[in-house]
């Protein structure tokens, strides 16, 4: 009998164990469920702030250009550089053929501005980048290197410049900074040899004569004189040489130059200039 209520007192004990430890497991589940349901709500929420963060920030300010960005290049909206021969004048007149539009910067394509500025004639290519706070744009040029300037006489300002590559570019863009080292050259444009009409292989062959000259000689060279093309003087600061036509043989006839100027810097006369168009002789002609 004691057995039996012992068993008795052990179950009920059993149960309301069980009975507490199924509480406890439905108090949990509920507080997990609860926990799981406000952790989906918090996450909604943050979506949400994160939409309504990114949809302000896409419509600040920052994003637009101004509409007067264009119309200057010291109003923060806008940075050219490394146009040392265009002035930042033409290139804001092309800028100026297109309407800013009213979009985020991000949005704004800019290969139009770029075709524009291309057109300007000292400039060989052109790169945009787009900035924000505030929104702005860089406008990096890379212009042609001037190579020779034409002017009709030694003391007239030049009218005219090649680039690298015999890209000919007006008097709009001249004079050029002292910067530039440039061959000058003498040339009517109408007489005898137009040069409007050199090709490249031209231009390449006045440079290589000048590098020519100047490095056997030491000295800069003051202008080439082109007025007639087939009776072509270079005027060195020692004296003026005569170089005669262009032709296959002039390399030939310039190596002749170290040993010959050291006798015209001893000779105690006036030079009219050195004759250098015989293959086989050199002839030093005296001011009468």
């Amino acid at each position: 009998m004691a057995e039996e209520n012992e068993d008795l007192i052990y179950s009920e004990e059993y149960i309301q164990q069980r009975m507490l430890q199924n509480r406890q497991e439905r108090n949990s589940r509920k507080s997990f469920t609860w926990l799981k349901r406000l952790r989906r709500l918090l996450r909604f929420l943050l979506f949400l702030g994160l939409i309504f963060c990114l949809y302000f920030s896409l419509r600040l300010k920052y994003w637009y250009m101004s509409p007067n960005a264009f119309n200057s290049v010291h109003n923060g909206s806008l940075e050219i550089v490394n146009n040392k021969i265009v002035p930042s004048v033409n290139i804001l007149r092309a800028l100026r053929q297109h309407p800013i539009p009213r979009i985020p910067i991000y949005l704004y394509n800019t290969d139009e501005l770029k075709k524009d500025i291309l057109l300007l004639e000292p400039i060989e290519d052109v790169y945009i980048r787009r900035f924000w706070l505030p929104a702005r744009l860089l406008i990096i040029v890379k212009e042609r290197k001037p190579i020779i300037t034409i002017a009709p006489d030694p003391d007239v300002e030049p009218v005219a410049f090649f680039a690298k590559g015999g890209k000919l570019i007006g008097k709009d863009y001249l004079p050029l900074k002292p910067e530039f080292k440039t061959i000058r050259v003498l040339s009517y444009g109408t007489h005898g040899d137009d040069y409007r009409n050199w090709t490249p292989e031209k231009i390449a062959m006045i440079e290589k004569v000048a590098k020519a000259i100047e490095s056997y000689t030491k000295s800069n060279i003051e202008y080439i004189d082109f007025r007639n093309p087939e009776d072509i003087y270079v005027k060195i600061p020692e004296v003026n040489i005569r170089l005669g036509e262009l032709d296959d043989a002039i390399f030939l006839r310039l190596k002749r130059l170290p040993s010959i100027l050291p006798q015209i810097v001893n000779l105690n006369k006036k030079i009219k200039y050195l004759d250098l168009r015989w293959d086989n002789a050199n002839y030093i002609k005296l001011e009468d």
